[in-house]
């Protein structure tokens, strides 16, 4: 007989709905939910469905799910509907905030299955109770006694090897209530000592809970029930030998405490079997856990702690007694110590929930006061509650940093001691290594500017890393917050290294030792990231010269850490902090460690050679300079490496002592020797004396002209340049025709008065050998088609002046052209030269032919 419809329920119910992605709960939002009949337009039929409308956006649905008749829904705890989608396999979850609500949607849900099965007929129903489930009529286990256990394992083993026999346990197990006649049994057998049935509770218990139910998660850590699963499971086969003390860890009295009582007895029992279900995934189990198993411990989890911090949020007067354990009035230090540690377990539960309701309880513990609270742990004399302050402010800082910095700036305009200041304290005085490092980091964290200054320009770039990229604008109230810790914070933060001024013994403690580094690795963090505030707070505290100091530590990785910040400002490449360490001469110590550990291959003397090198490598001159002029012998000294011998050539190269400046592999285009600027300033070359062609093309008649031509179009190129695009006539480059007219000028002008014209020697490119040129040899008639061929040529030459690699322009090149020519006149007058002189000028300026033929002309083109 069919069942009539049910009614729906008649009002929403607030709930959240989850989406299973990759083992984890995916929060898709708060809505209402309700359980209606809705018309479907394909079938023209009405369908049941369940449908979650958005608190936020009314317009959206966030669930539309139709309710079948495959048992796929299943009701967990008192609020939690859990099922799979049938078209899409996904696993859903909805989580009501009232358990009546749940309790109401999970009555139309069944109802509605129930009828559906009622009208597919019992043809319909048995059939697929065949095809689903064939051990729905055969399956009965026996009646559980010490006596038959071995028969129940048996069947529990041949049944969990299929789907449908881990099914139809499942629902046996259940229905039966078969696990609560089970554990009188462990007692049984403890008395008896029958270690065989005691092995024998151990797997079948075992099989049960990897049967992976929620329902029977729930069971099995439930107070009734919890102590005799875990009694059963202390005696593994695999271990036989061996028993555990689960109970005794679980039954130990105060392990639960509570600080401030929560009335609701729901959420007790949800805090204590969230506490066992841990447990059981991390202890008990922990061995034998598959995928499924995990997954379905940790969604319970999870549902646990949702409705553990909803109901804390939700209960102001619950916060309220909970801070105020904190007020004057509260005189009990252990009921203190205990809010703190119960505050950081809520901290570390607000780590796995999703991010909104995470804001939402940390805005309520700000709200209530929670940076006192820190504050107060910080300087607990325990150091279990400092562990606990320290991880609650570490994990709101991960969480949103800006929001404790906004809390800080509150502290600042309100007059309040700062948290930052609170860290400092503890920095300095805490001995607990774990505590120290996470402090340091804090600090770091707090002051890190963000979008204050630009990219770290040189830093990256001289740890062979990518430069940085541009960060955002800065951030004002950011900006005024950190010129303030440097105004007062920091110097108390870095006074132990200030102290070190007039200390000559270099041996400490290990706490000091570990002080020092933690120190030195902020101070390098602030470096790169505080490049305007760093910069004159070093320079006034003298704190590069205090961190010198600890490279005579006998302790070697606190000489490490000191080179490491040497090495951070060394790779900043800024020319501020290089004056530094030469104006303070820091660089002697770090030398001196290099004679020290020379030439033993470890890693105190690799890293002190790989900071020289890094020199080298940037070719830093000012530093390269100051080293070679005041250790010059120390440098000597150091011979295993090629570093410091190359300090010295390229210093000798600078100042012109070099034998041979254009092979040496240290040469460079800014370390070559430069002739002092004339009216272009371009690089000094030197002066080519005349090759063999152009002796010869000057030397001969006009009628041997082609054959020098041809001679000289076959010669090599001198650049690499190939022949083709060689001129005719191999004139010298622009740079060699001014630098050849100032020569001319300061030369030839000197010894007019005399009137002995000199003979210049310029140097053979060639072979590198001084030729003296000839002055007797006549000077040959020019053909006018000659003459208007190199006029060509020297237009072509004109126009190359005004490429962009030229550093003259059109106005230099004319009144250089112009003042040659007016030497080259007044020399002219001067010693009434018609032959080898005005040859040997006309040879080696090719523009001045051009300028004679049209002063300023082409040039200016």
């Amino acid at each position: 007989m069919a069942q009539a419809v049910p009614n729906p329920p008649n009002d929403k119910k607030r709930v959240k709905v989850y989406e299973l992605k990759n083992n984890d709960w995916f929060d898709r939002g708060t809505g209402f939910c309700v359980a209606s009949f809705i018309f479907n337009e394909v079938t023209r039929q009405e369908e049941p469905r369940v449908l979650v409308q958005s608190e936020d956006e009314p317009d959206k649905i966030l669930l539309e799910t139709r309710i079948c008749k495959e048992d796929s829904f299943q009701k967990q705890q008192d609020t939690l509907i859990v099922w799979t989608e049938p078209t899409t396999s996904v696993d859903m979850a909805l989580s009501f905030q009232e358990g009546e609500g749940c309790a109401a949607i999970w009555k139309f849900i069944h109802n509605i299955q129930q009828q559906l099965l009622a009208i597919a007929g019992p043809d319909d129903a048995l059939s697929d109770d065949i095809s689903t489930d064939p051990f729905s009529n055969t399956l009965s286990l026996p009646n559980p006694g010490l006596g038959n256990l071995a028969e129940i394992e048996s069947q529990v083993r041949s049944l969990h090897a299929s789907p449908q026999g881990r099914e139809a346990l499942m629902k046996y197990v259940l229905n039966e209530d078969y696990i609560p006649k089970l554990i009188p049994l462990v007692e049984m057998a403890e008395d008896m000592e029958d270690l065989p049935s005691l092995h024998r509770l151990c797997n079948i218990m075992k099989t049960v809970i990897l049967l992976n139910d929620p329902n029977i998660m729930d069971l099995v850590v439930s107070d009734e029930l919890i102590l005799g699963v875990v009694g059963a499971l202390e005696y593994d086969p695999d271990f036989p030998s061996h028993k555990a003390n689960h109970r005794h860890w679980l039954s130990k009295e105060g392990r639960y405490k509570e600080v401030v009582h929560i009335d609701d007895e729901t959420i007790r029992k949800k805090i204590h079997a969230t506490y066992r279900l841990q447990y059981l995934k991390d202890v008990v189990l922990a061995r034998i856990l598959d995928d499924p198993t995990f997954s379905v411990l940790n969604s319970s989890i999870f549902f646990n702690q949702v409705d553990i911090v909803g109901h804390l949020q939700t209960n102001p007067a619950f916060l309220k007694e909970l801070f105020g354990v904190f007020g004057p009035q509260e005189t009990d230090q252990e009921r203190k110590k205990e809010a703190v540690l119960f505050i950081q377990q809520c901290c570390a539960i607000a780590k796995n929930i999703q991010q909104p309701t995470r804001q939402q309880l940390y805005n309520n513990f700000l709200g209530h006061g929670l940076l006192s609270v820190i504050n107060f742990a910080l300087r607990h004399s325990d150091v279990g509650v400092r562990v606990g302050a320290t991880d609650v402010l570490v994990s709101m800082i991960d969480h949103d940093p800006q929001m404790i910095r906004q809390t800080i700036f509150r502290q600042i305009n309100e007059k309040q001691t700062p948290l930052t200041d609170s860290l400092i304290d503890l920095l300095l005085v805490e001995a607990d290594l774990g505590v120290k490092a996470q402090i340091a980091d804090a600090i770091k964290v707090l002051l890190d500017p963000g979008s204050q200054n630009g990219p770290l320009d040189n830093m990256s770039r001289g740890n062979g890393d990518i430069p940085g990229r541009m960060r955002p604008q800065p951030d004002p109230q950011q900006a005024e917050f950190v010129k303030d810790f440097y105004d007062d914070s920091a110097k108390k933060l870095f006074k132990p290294l200030v102290d070190l001024k007039d200390r000559d013994n270099m041996d400490f403690s290990v706490h000091q030792v570990s002080l020092f580094i933690y120190l030195i690795e902020i101070l390098c963090f602030f470096v790169r990231q505080h490049t305007h505030h760093s910069k004159y707070f070093v320079l006034s505290e003298k704190l590069g010269q205090r961190i010198a100091q600890l490279l005579k530590s006998p302790e070697k990785y606190l000489r490490l850490t000191a080179l490491k910040f040497f090495r951070n400002l060394i790779g900043l490449q800024d020319e501020f902090y290089n004056q530094q360490m030469t104006q303070g001469k820091l660089f002697e110590p770090i030398l001196d460690l290099v004679i020290e550990t020379m030439p033993r291959d470890n890693l105190l003397n690799s890293a002190c050679l790989e900071f020289f090198d890094f020199i080298k490598r940037e070719n830093i001159k000012n530093i390269i300079s100051h080293l070679v002029e005041n250790y010059r012998e120390k440098l000597a000294k150091i011979t295993y490496v090629d570093t410091f011998n190359n300090y010295i050539i390229r210093y000798d190269q600078t100042q012109g002592f070099a034998s041979n400046m254009e092979t040496s592999f240290l040469d460079t285009e800014e370390d070559t020797p430069k002739r002092p600027e004339t009216g272009r300033g371009t690089r000094w070359e030197g002066i080519k004396d005349l090759d063999a062609q152009e002796e010869e093309y000057f030397n001969t008649s006009d009628e041997e002209d082609d054959v020098a031509v041809k001679a000289s179009t076959n010669r090599p190129a001198a650049n690499g340049a190939s022949p083709a695009s060689k001129p005719l006539v191999d004139y010298n480059s622009d740079e060699e025709n001014e630098n050849m007219d100032t020569d001319l000028s300061a030369g030839i002008l000197e010894d007019t008065d005399e009137n002995t014209p000199p003979t210049p020697s310029p140097k053979d490119s060639s072979n590198g050998v001084l030729t003296p040129v000839s002055s007797s040899a006549p000077s040959p008639p020019e053909k006018l088609s000659e003459k208007r061929r190199r006029e060509e040529e020297d237009d072509d030459e004109m126009s190359k002046l005004t490429q962009p690699k030229r550093r003259n322009s059109s106005s230099s090149v004319a009144s250089n052209t112009s003042s040659v020519l007016r030497r080259k006149k007044s020399f002219n007058n001067q010693n009434g030269a018609t032959g080898g002189k005005n040859k040997i000028a006309i040879s080696l300026s090719p523009a001045i032919k051009t300028g004679g033929d049209s002063p300023g002309g082409d040039g200016g083109s």
